[in-house]
């Protein structure tokens, strides 16, 4: 959708007709060899019919389909693409060093009635043809309306602050969920996320079923859309999910919102009294 050689719009311009940060424009998918990209995809494919499989698991897996790879290989994979086998672990004893601070799942048994009780944000892994990216998200949990969504090349935390700043526009939550991931568990996260008069939650370690709601999101956009379309450039991957997370919030009915949208149930007037 953008052309570099037109001389009559400007890359700025076209961008901003597309909706497109200029930024992103230029992004290059993180990229590894081949075949390790088909294993990601397959991986990728299985880990969300089976998140209890780890990499022992995952590894059996690839070698029934054929691919004859060792542990060492599938856990750096899993490793890259931020997944872990979903299953309750013991706490470490004697565990003297932290490396962030610890806060409480605060959901358990809690019930969420109305908008904006509890937010939560997620990673996720996007292949593509030529590379992969990695996609974030914040959701509602009683709407299940996504306030912001960001993709990055990398797992370093800048563009989970920069959903928190947009999801922020739209008000606040009483509490925000995340996993321990490094991105969430930063200081700078959750120090925006405390100022904003916000409490913060975090699942238990390898428990991300905690934070079901979001886990269910990406399931329905990777096999409602970016297993569907392939996407192999980012700004055409960029294009699709901002299309794609409009239909989201505005079109798709949820069976579990009795076949409303999660626009309908966010910006109810019925919640605003």
């Amino acid at each position: 959708m953008i052309e570099p050689s037109n001389s009559e719009i400007s890359l700025r311009r076209q961008c901003e007709l597309i909706g497109l940060n200029r930024a992103s424009y230029y992004y290059q998918p993180a990229e590894e060899s081949e075949l390790n990209l088909r294993l990601m995809r397959l991986i990728d494919e299985q880990y969300l019919k089976t998140p209890f499989y780890g990499w022992p698991r995952m590894t059996v897996y690839l070698k029934q389909l054929g691919y004859q790879v060792n542990p060492k290989r599938v856990r750096r994979l899993m490793q890259l693409m931020g997944l872990q086998a979903i299953y309750p672990k013991p706490k470490l004893k004697n565990q003297t060093q932290k490396t962030h601070k610890v806060y409480p799942y605060l959901l358990r048994d809690l019930e969420i009635v109305r908008p904006n009780m509890v937010w939560s944000a997620d990673i996720t892994y996007v292949p593509m043809p030529q590379g992969f990216m990695y996609l974030t998200a914040i959701i509602d949990w009683y709407s299940r309306y996504v306030l912001s969504w960001q993709l990055s090349n990398t797992l370093d935390g800048h563009f989970c602050l920069v959903a928190l700043e947009q999801a922020l526009t739209f008000g606040k939550p009483e509490i925000f969920n995340t996993d321990q991931g490094v991105q969430f568990t930063a200081q700078a996260f959750t120090d925006q996320v405390e100022q904003a008069g916000i409490q913060v939650s975090m699942d238990g370690r390898g428990r991300a079923l905690d934070n079901i709601f979001i886990e269910r999101l990406w399931r329905t956009v990777k096999y409602e859309h970016l297993y569907l379309f392939n996407y192999e450039t980012v700004p055409a991957l960029l294009a699709g999910l901002r299309d794609y997370f409009i239909f989201y919030n505005n079109q798709r009915f949820h069976q579990s919102l009795d076949y409303l949208t999660p626009a309908q149930i966010h910006f109810d007037p019925a919640w605003s009294l």
